[in-house]
């Protein structure tokens, strides 16, 4: 055991079940299932058994729905509100178990949401929701915007049922126990927070009575599951109403939380888990460092004085939890950005009894297992891009929402060549080393990463550190024995020197050059020739050393327009804009952020409405530059002329596979991977270096 994490890596007890170590991972919704669904998927087996097999010490399984349609707003989830879903569990539950881990079914009610969220075109309910009172929220970033029926006591009363027959097939399928969630803006908040609750009767008016729902729902799980079947509860620590224009002191306060966590400790409840909500950004609540993007909703000397914001998220929710630890004596768990350093830390301190952890754990399923052995540089680093929770995918663990658990050995060895030392060429030269292959790795700059440098000076630090990704993938090859050539360009001579067997094509693409008129106009900076500066600018300094020099001198006028909305254009003006520029963004298409997570998306448009930037959509085309300015034809097909001091076009990449043709007259395999066989994301140079790689 590595001595650095020995109170992390120590068994805990919750109620009845007895946890391999402290860190649990939580029940955060990956959506990989259908509501018809009545057996187990292969994606989500491989998902949740890597994580078994990995070492974590509890896995809480997402929440199906206890109450079709009502309880739920996608279809995307699984159901457990009827006897036929039992097996399906049962399926996931044996996976799990194999490996020696416990597993917790979670379980929560969205019955106050709006039925029609913008995200899920195809809603199973059509309303009206349900909650403890009648109160909205106008906010378009909120789920609140239209009334809810009141519960009555009878619905009340059969929800409670629901709840506790859910508990009841959860402990049928073999679950050691279910996690009630009870924070973020569900069902069982909205009555716990005195903001939602406006009730008169026996579930308001005080933290007693505004308890009383869910302590019922544990008292009735515990009577009829028993006590060798553990009952667990989130809730919020705090809520914040401040960032929409709602004095705090009406939320839900941290005095109030911690007077909830009594009653449900007295209710029975086995060990509480602490989270926090902001209403008006609902993700942002429960993924904390993305609260911070692009900056914080308000002023960082305007934040509760007990939500932890030194970090940009990381362990936002610590002082809630330690105050909630003073006043219980089961077990709570914290939750928010939090790694094994961290979580030691908070242990040691006596702040908290388990760490929760999703994102880190979906990143590297084998985390703890390294903890253990001490394989710190082995881990996968998580950067915070939330493609798991958005996109089913992982930027770095490209197995995830796959149906395979490894990277077998290979049949036969092959000699391979890795053209390109980007995030692709990289991970296929650590899976096909992984399988066994003898591999060589050519790039023609003087570091790995491709274009990773210069997506980490537009990005920044905080909240995706993607240099992160190039020195793990460095790492990895090297040790798995890959011969590394940099600062030569791969060509047939090399092909011919080498005699691969195989060959993987991963150079990457080249910033488009967009076919208007005046494009090459003094005023114009187009997206290739900044790449050009700023790749060579990367070889004499570090990508975050440029990004804060970027803030003193930059070669671009006061007043710029970005050709271009997709996720580099949407990125680039976010930079620009936090060094002063006046920006507008034209784009082509009908929304901008094309590639951008939803949640990162809807952060990012609600700073640039704040922040006065300019956005033009649905542009039939862009007609010409001029000393007048950039004129284009708008959706409406008038003409429109936007002057600016300076023009910056940051359009969608084109492949570099020039060599292609060549290739595979002279190799019998070869195969494009990454930007080189389709301009995409991180995560898609990845996923598909390791896809290709591991069939070959």
């Amino acid at each position: 055991m590595s001595s650095k994490y020995e109170k992390l890596l120590q068994p805990g007890r919750i109620g009845p079940v007895t946890t391999r170590c402290r860190i649990i991972k939580t029940g955060a919704g990956m959506l990989m299932w259908h509501e018809s669904d009545t057996h187990m998927r292969p994606e989500m087996l491989a998902f949740y058994e890597r994580m078994a097999r990995g070492g974590t010490g509890l896995i809480v399984v997402e929440s199906p729905t206890i109450d079709y349609p009502s309880g739920c707003r996608w279809r995307n989830r699984y159901r457990i509100d009827d006897d036929r879903f039992i097996e399906g569990l049962k399926e996931l539950v044996d996976v799990i178990h194999k490996h020696g881990c416990p597993t917790f079914m979670q379980m929560n009610h969205d019955g106050p949401w709006q039925p029609h969220l913008a995200f899920e075109p195809d809603p199973p309910f059509d309303g009206p929701a349900l909650g403890s009172s009648a109160v909205t929220v106008d906010c378009p970033t909120d789920f609140h915007n239209v009334p809810p029926k009141e519960a009555t006591i009878a619905e009340i009363e059969d929800l409670v049922d629901k709840h506790a027959s859910a508990a009841e097939r959860a402990k049928k399928a073999g679950f050691d126990g279910v996690d009630v969630n009870a924070a973020s803006s569900h069902l069982l908040h909205n009555f716990l927070s005195p903001f939602w609750n406006r009730r008169e009767d026996i579930y308001g008016g005080n933290s007693e009575n505004r308890s009383r729902f869910a302590c019922q729902v544990i008292q009735e799980i515990k009577r009829r599951c028993g006590k060798d079947f553990a009952c667990t509860m989130i809730i919020n620590g705090l809520e914040v109403g401040q960032a929409v224009g709602i004095d705090d002191r009406r939320m839900l306060t941290p005095e109030i939380a911690r007077e909830n966590a009594r009653w449900i400790e007295k209710a029975g409840a086995d060990a509480i888990m602490v989270r926090s909500h902001w209403i008006g950004y609902h993700v942002p609540g429960y993924l904390t460092d993305l609260l911070f993007y692009p900056e914080p909703p308000v002023p960082l000397e305007n934040f509760p004085k007990e939500y932890y914001a030194k970090e940009q998220g990381a362990g936002a929710n610590t002082v809630l939890a330690a105050g909630i630890k003073k006043e219980v004596s089961i077990p709570v768990t914290v939750v928010g950005r939090l790694d094994a350093d961290f979580g030691e830390r908070l242990l040691e301190e006596g702040a908290a009894d388990f760490i929760g952890m999703t994102r880190r754990l979906h990143a590297d399923p084998d985390y703890v297992n390294k903890l253990r052995a001490g394989r710190l540089d082995d881990i996968a680093p998580c950067t915070g891009c939330d493609n798991c929770l958005g996109t089913k995918r992982c930027r770095i663990n490209a197995l995830l929402g796959t149906p395979y658990t490894d990277i077998e050995k290979a049949g036969k060895k092959k000699k391979v060549l890795v053209i390109g030392g980007g995030p692709g060429g990289m991970e296929a030269a650590r899976v096909s080393a992984i399988r066994g292959h003898d591999v060589t790795l050519y790039e023609k700059a003087p570091k790995l990463g491709g274009l990773l440098p210069i997506a980490a000076i537009v990005k920044g630090p905080h909240p995706e550190d993607v240099p992160l990704i190039a020195d793990y993938l460095d790492r990895q090859i090297r040790k798995l024995g890959v011969k590394v050539v940099t600062g030569k360009a791969a060509d047939l001579a090399t092909v011919e020197q080498v005699k691969p067997d195989v060959v993987f094509l991963a150079t990457g693409a080249t910033a488009t050059v967009p076919a208007i008129k005046g494009i090459d106009r003094s005023n114009v900076v187009s997206g290739a020739a900044l790449h050009k500066k700023l790749k060579m600018a990367t070889r004499f300094l570090p990508p975050y050393t440029l990004r804060r020099l970027t803030k003193f001198y930059m070669p671009l006028g006061k007043n710029v327009v970005v050709i271009g909305g997709a996720l580099q254009g949407c990125e680039l003006a976010e930079f620009l804009v936090k060094r002063g520029r006046n920006v507008t963004i034209v784009e082509q298409a009908d929304l901008l952020g094309d590639g951008m997570i939803d949640a990162v998306l809807g952060n990012l448009m609600t700073w640039f409405f704040k922040k006065g930037v300019g956005m033009v959509t649905g542009v039939r085309e862009y007609v010409e530059i001029t000393d007048q300015g950039l004129t284009i034809v708008t959706k409406d097909g008038t003409k429109q002329t936007f002057q600016a001091d300076t023009f910056v076009s940051a359009l969608p990449l084109t492949s570099n596979a020039d060599m292609l043709p060549a290739l595979k007259a002279k190799v019998a395999e070869v195969y494009p991977i990454g930007d080189a066989n389709q301009p995409g994301l991180m995560a898609d140079a990845i996923g598909t270096g390791l896809r290709t790689a591991r069939e070959v």
